[in-house]
């Protein structure tokens, strides 16, 4: 397993999954217009001239997930410190069902991390377990089943941090119905 450490700098990130090499038409118009400080990319890339697109819009911080066989040079996960109050590990894989996979809790816990971004499983997602903060942006690439494309936001603001996701189809932000 390959980690990566960074830190970065910002309030605002977009983070996307699960492009599959096809984000929907919309997702860089809308990640532009959201004006991210960087943009995180948590794995199922695909076509690795997804990551090329983005890093045009923002800096870019991506782990590989399950399909991305051929991205020898994209690390399996990601830690990342913002600022001085949030630590975030980029895994693919993090949950099973609304729980942290066993895991990925013991990583997070490690890595002291409070923040764990996931994709994979391509429900965007908003939650806490086992005392850490657990967001996924859901997916941005083609539909799977009858789950929305979305790309998640994160806003760390001196008081909270803030979780969205906007819907590629319609621009506006996206709310489970």
């Amino acid at each position: 397993m390959v980690t990566q450490r960074a830190s970065i700098a910002g309030h605002r990130f977009a983070v996307v999954a699960d492009t599959h090499s096809q984000p929907h038409r919309a997702t860089h118009e809308l990640i532009a217009a959201y004006a991210p400080d960087a943009i995180l990319h948590a794995g199922d890339i695909g076509d690795l001239a997804v990551l090329d697109g983005l890093r045009g819009l923002a800096p870019l911080y991506a782990i590989r997930g399950n399909i991305d066989t051929r991205a020898g040079d994209v690390p399996d996960e990601m830690v990342l410190d913002v600022g001085e109050r949030l630590r975030i590990l980029l895994v693919h894989i993090g949950v099973a069902g609304p729980r942290l996979r066993a895991e990925v809790a013991k990583r997070a816990r490690e890595e002291r991390a409070t923040l764990v971004v996931c994709g994979h499983s391509h429900v965007p997602f908003v939650g806490r377990d086992k005392g850490i903060a657990v967001f996924n942006p859901g997916s941005a690439g083609p539909r799977r089943f009858q789950l929305p494309i979305v790309f998640g936001t994160i806003d760390v603001t001196p008081t909270a941090v803030r979780f969205g996701h906007v819907d590629c189809e319609s621009g506006r932000p996206w709310t489970p119905p």
